[in-house]
């Protein structure tokens, strides 16, 4: 165990450094704008650092070639580590407990965007700053960063990268070097952030807004300066912007990075997940528009495409901005955007769920055993897109369904038995396991995860860490057949 604590400890510890020096960035806007929260900055960065430095040097002569169960227990530590230091400014400043302060830097982290905190336009600029800061640095992963900017870490990033990255991704590789990998999606990921700030301070936010909300909509992150969410503007041009720049964030970025290496948008149509994904929210945009408009919620329909579009967009994005209280629609529409939420996002995106690269795979599984049924005797490959999918790839994308699906029941019957009711409980782990946000029920959008206990908010946290980290990677370092040698 010490052979495999120490060297991981040893890349954690650079990590943590880095993460405390990122802490300069609201310290600076604190200090522009002498507000109060400077000093809770100033205190947290400089212990991270401190942190971080000393467990380097006291790890130092560790330093080896990570192995993949290395790999998998980096990324679990990262990602349980860093909300406990995120947190430190929010606890230092505001009236929060630890608990409620990890849930908010997990949230922000994971790209969750569930929040416990209410009067958010009245916060200092740094704190919300630090907060969608988060969203925007969890988007791709601390650990993809830290393989970007710390080319001297030479302790496998192949391993820490297969480790981080959802779904078909962990066999793509863009370019040889997994470090040049990282830093072409990471300006993927940056030029497509700018460029949505641009847009939204165009259509009318000033720029303070804008960054943040850039910062959320390309992390799918949710998270918000006003309490009302994107409803607080109630501009159709912002509502436009975020919507486009929302399902730009749910695709793969390697996609992204295709298109503009190849000067076309060919790669979006040879991508089978891409136009599943669109084909699946422009169907359901419609159709909940025309259900809304059929039910009287909206008095005509363009108001109800509108709204429809916007919030079954964000929801099933995993994103969470919000313009309506969509809990008080009639109860389809809200139940529909909790299952999309589930498999809209792409593999490679910053969104969560399931992934509809799985959600394919499993339709076609599905129809090849209706058809054998059929056909006993017929040996048929399954194809996504064109491609062959190896049998082991479907088993465990069959495992991890099984997984993902127990885990979610498992914590509701949790939260259940702490005394939530039926929806808050299913709502708000759905929401946390796909890193979507605001829920049903006492967590919906007008609401937050402040009326939580301290016991249930530590469930939704657990949930957000297993829905971002893919279930696999934390269940996986509680098998035996891992620490054998």
């Amino acid at each position: 165990m010490k052979d495999t604590l120490l060297p991981v400890a040893h890349v954690l510890a650079m990590v943590m450094a880095v993460f405390g020096a990122i802490m300069l960035a609201p310290v600076l806007l604190a200090f522009w704008e002498m507000d109060a929260a400077m000093w809770s900055f100033v205190v947290s960065g400089f212990a991270t650092f401190v942190l971080g430095a000393l467990l380097w040097l006291a790890t130092r002569g560790y330093k080896r070639e990570l192995k993949t169960r290395d790999g998998l227990m980096l990324v679990a530590l990262t990602w349980v580590a860093l909300p406990a230091v995120a947190a430190m400014p929010l606890l230092i400043y505001l009236p929060l407990n630890f608990t409620q302060s990890y849930f908010e830097a997990a949230s922000g982290l994971t790209t969750t965007g569930a929040t416990v905190l209410s009067g958010l336009e009245y916060l200092p600029h740094s704190i919300n700053m630090w907060r969608h800061l988060l969203s925007w640095l969890g988007g791709m992963g601390i650990i993809v960063l830290a393989v970007a900017i710390l080319p001297m870490l030479g302790v496998g990033g192949m391993q820490i990268y297969r480790a981080e990255m959802p779904g078909p991704m962990k066999d793509t590789k863009l370019t040889p070097r997994i470090g040049q990998t990282a830093k072409l999606l990471w300006a993927v990921y940056a030029g497509l952030t700018g460029v949505c700030i641009i847009c939204l301070r165009w259509a009318g936010m000033n720029w303070f807004d804008a960054v943040c909300h850039g910062f959320s909509a390309l992390a799918l992150g949710g998270f918000s300066t006003y309490d009302a969410s994107i409803g607080h503007f109630n501009s159709l041009s912002i509502e436009l912007v975020l919507t486009v720049f929302q399902v730009l964030a749910a695709l793969n970025f390697a996609t992204h990075y295709l298109a503009w290496s190849q000067r076309g948008v060919r790669a979006y149509f040879r991508d089978a997940e891409a136009k599943a994904v669109l084909a699946v929210l422009a169907v359901s945009c419609v159709g909940v528009a025309v259900f809304l408009f059929v039910k009287g919620t909206y008095a005509d329909f363009p108001t109800a495409l509108r709204h429809a579009t916007f919030n079954v967009v964000s929801i099933a994005t995993d994103s969470g901005l919000h313009t309506q209280d969509y809990s008080l629609w009639p109860i389809f529409a809200p139940m529909w955007m909790m299952f999309l939420s589930c498999i809209v996002a792409s593999s490679g995106s910053t969104g969560g769920g399931i992934k509809m690269i799985r959600t394919l795979v499993l339709a076609k599984q599905a129809h090849r055993e209706l058809t054998q049924l059929v056909h006993p005797n017929m040996v048929r490959p399954l194809k996504v897109g064109g491609a062959v999918i190896a049998n082991r790839v479907v088993f465990a994308v069959l495992a991890f369904v099984f997984l993902y699906f127990m885990s979610i029941v498992t914590l509701i019957f949790v939260q259940l038995a702490s005394g939530l009711d039926f929806m808050t409980a299913l709502s708000a782990v759905i929401a946390c396991i796909n890193n979507a946000g605001p829920g049903l029920g006492a967590v919906g959008p007008a609401s937050n995860y402040g009326v939580l206990t301290g016991f249930q908010t530590w469930v939704c946290s657990v949930a957000m860490l297993l829905g971002r980290l893919e279930v696999f990677t934390l269940l996986v370092l509680f098998t035996p057949t891992l620490w054998r040698k």
